[in-house]
């Protein structure tokens, strides 16, 4: 297997865009991305789409090729996956894959979803097509139900509080402020998260990240491609996914999810780095509590130390590990399919020391993206070349 590197990268803000469809926003990020990376269009020998319920909340499909066309590519071949939250991670798994299995010197990996037009309902019924509907559906369980439950069960095993919980919202919440790519930054405090609307016991509004529209999108390649770049090359050391319980039921522990521990497992051994080497992280914070449970998970935090770092301040930018940096999820949205590329944006800027909350002296860093009941996993740790 070849090295890969990331030679470009771009993403639209993610929020409401209203005048703007699912391809418009992919062509805009992916266009930003080969631009940066100072690649012949006819270089680009493979397309990956990250795309989960565009063709349940648009009715429109074979988006790859649409932004492929869009983006004057022709004759290469593009494929849409679909991993749940996870899409966007699996697509940048496969180009990277397709560039170090030599079938292409370069590939573009892309992440959408537009989801702002639809109704509460609507996207609601349409995110529930990451359950198992024969299993799962008949409970009437949703996402927000589903970490009620991770986070109560969180709290018998290890006393994990609201008062812990609730500084990941706020530290995420203040990060966002400061990234001009984040459409849900606030400062907010503890008494309001703990008297926002309650969603389900005991989430608030604010431990629960908003649904957006927006686009992702990186070009990877060859090394030596990467002094032809606009900007600094990043190193892809690993790139793993794994699968989970596709069902709530195949969870013997609901304070942990097996896809990312054995995830994090592979990715450490193919980066052949411990986790104390990881500078910073972006990992998927659909809600605070999922904070905690993944950055345990993930092998950064002790099991069931994660709400007290996170309330000690350990996971602030000049803690022991930058955890969201970025604002994750909860201040930048979720557009579905692009969140685990827009993670990639993220880290990518930090390694190259431009992102607008630096982590100080970053040069290694991980992404972490989860799919439905963790079903599908992705984790990457990148590095400064």
């Amino acid at each position: 297997m070849r090295p890969v590197s990331v030679l470009g990268a771009g993403s639209t803000v993610f929020g409401r865009h209203p005048d703007h469809g699912a391809v418009e926003l992919a062509v805009a990020a992916a266009r930003q991305a080969i631009v940066e990376a100072n690649v012949a269009r006819e270089r680009i020998g493979a397309v990956y789409l990250g795309n989960f319920v565009g063709g349940v909340l648009t009715g429109q499909e074979v988006l790859a090729g649409l932004v492929a066309d869009g983006l004057g590519l022709r004759d290469v071949p593009c494929t849409k996956v679909e991993g749940a939250c996870a899409s966007g991670g699996i697509a940048f798994r496969h180009a990277v894959l397709s560039v170090a299995a030599g079938l292409c010197d370069v590939a573009l990996a892309v992440g959408v979803e537009k989801m702002s037009h639809a109704g509460t309902a609507a996207v609601t019924q349409a995110l529930n097509c990451a359950l198992d509907h024969a299993a799962d559906g008949p409970s009437g369980l949703t996402y927000p139900g589903l970490f009620a439950l991770l986070w109560q069960a969180h709290a018998r095993r290890y006393g994990t509080t609201r008062e812990q919980v609730s500084a990941v919202c706020i530290k995420n919440r203040r990060n966002g402020l400061t990234n001009p790519l984040a459409s849900m930054g606030t400062e907010i405090t503890a008494d309001m998260i703990a008297n926002a609307a309650m969603i389900a016991d005991p989430l608030t509004l604010y431990d629960c990240c908003p649904i957006s529209d927006g686009a992702a999108a990186v070009v990877v390649g060859i090394p030596e491609l990467a002094r032809e770049a606009l900007a600094d090359p990043v190193r892809v050391l690993a790139s793993v996914q794994t699968s989970g319980g596709a069902r709530i039921a195949a969870h013997g522990d609901l304070t942990s999810f097996r896809a990312t521990r054995a995830a994090a497992e592979r990715a450490y051994a193919d980066a052949g780095i411990a986790p104390a080497r990881v500078d910073f992280v972006e990992l998927h914070d659909c809600f605070s509590i999922a904070e905690i449970i993944d950055s345990e998970d993930l092998g950064l935090i002790p099991p069931g130390e994660g709400g007290r770092w996170a309330l000690e301040g350990r996971t602030d930018r000049g803690g022991d590990v930058a955890i969201n940096p970025s604002g994750g999820l909860e201040a930048k949205g979720h557009p579905v399919g692009a969140t685990g590329i827009g993670q990639i944006y993220e880290a990518v800027q930090q390694l190259r020391g431009r992102h607008p909350n630096q982590v100080a002296g970053a040069r290694i860093g991980m992404t972490h993206n989860l799919g439905g009941t963790g079903v599908a996993c992705t984790v990457n740790i990148l590095a400064r070349e």
